[in-house]
């Protein structure tokens, strides 16, 4: 394990980057680029790490697999934490690995804070500080995220304007390294803002008009549960040691793990999964916009996949 001061550089000079909402279809799309280019695929996606988790994530399959080398799945057990260091870790490993054959390494998924790593690099900081974080959830439940906002504000008024509004995670995390360090996480990241210009990497989003991706969300979400999402979750909280809090927290799951738990009944839990996808989407869409390397290519049902292709080898 590196030291929790080790810093990760940008992948972007090495690599291609395919990234787009959830149900965007970068995954069939990328396997069709990894092929022209004789390129290798990374995934880029926070949960796919978790050995088992396939229906909820979306995993490639066999015959995929066999088409084209998949790397950063089923890193480690549904049990483990496995946070944006890690990820790192094993990234920069496998793109050197990929490199060192003559392969392309290509990044394809849609985890914001995995593909801000590969972009601009990544200061690790401390480790998490659980009691600290279930100190400071208590005080948001009990006095709203405005005094959490405001009690950043004092401590590092720079990230407190970066932070979306209601992103609590973030919030806590930049007062907890604050409090671990002594330095405001705003002033350790100040390296990892650089960017570079579109021209001078690959890096792509896939667009979609927001009612065709929401359409395809819909179709998304009751195949998942079509194709045993419930079974698949009950039998990983069966498992010694069950789901970790990052596991568990994954849009999808959580939501089965309170119908399983009799907190809702099995179509709040699919409307609920279907709703908080949607919203994952308008997130990831607001993270694309705000990263200038991206270069947006409009999709739209109906549309020749083909020209996607081209516009991602014109690049």
């Amino acid at each position: 394990m590196q030291d929790a001061e080790t810093t990760f550089p940008p992948l972007i000079d090495k690599a291609y980057v395919l990234t787009g909402a959830t149900a965007s279809g970068k995954s069939s799309l990328g396997l069709d680029w990894a092929e022209r280019v004789g390129g290798e695929i990374l995934s880029l996606d926070s949960i796919a790490v978790y050995r088992d988790m396939d229906i909820g994530t979306a995993k490639p399959t066999a015959d995929q697999i066999a088409r084209v080398p998949h790397h950063l799945i089923n890193l480690v057990d549904p049990a483990e934490e496995f946070s944006v260091a890690c990820y790192m870790r094993a990234a920069h490993q496998a793109v050197n690995e990929i490199c060192s054959r003559g392969k392309v390494p290509i990044f394809v998924g849609g985890t914001p804070m995995f593909l801000k790593g590969i972009l601009r690099g990544f200061d690790p900081g401390p480790p998490a500080d659980w009691e600290f974080r279930k100190s400071v959830e208590r005080d948001v439940q009990e006095h709203g995220v405005e005094a959490l906002r405001e009690r950043l504000r004092q401590v590092d008024p720079l990230a407190e304007h970066r932070i979306n509004t209601n992103d609590v995670r973030r919030m806590i995390r930049a007062l907890e390294v604050s409090r671990a360090t002594g330095v405001p996480i705003s002033h350790r990241q100040i390296q990892f803002e650089k960017q570079v210009s579109p021209d001078q990497c690959n890096v792509n989003a896939l667009m979609w008009p927001r009612d065709q991706l929401h359409a395809r969300i819909n179709e998304r979400v009751e195949a998942m549960f079509q194709a045993g999402l419930v079974g698949e979750v009950q039998s990983l909280l069966d498992r010694p040691g069950g789901m970790s809090r990052t596991a568990r927290q994954a849009v999808g799951y959580r939501e089965v793990i309170e119908h399983l738990d009799g907190t809702i009944d099995l179509d709040t839990a699919k409307e609920q999964v279907a709703a908080h996808t949607r919203r994952l989407a308008r997130r990831q869409e607001t993270w694309f916009r705000s990263f200038k390397e991206i270069r947006h290519i409009e999709m739209s049902e109906g549309c020749d996949p083909e020209q996607a292709l081209q516009q991602l080898q014109q690049r």
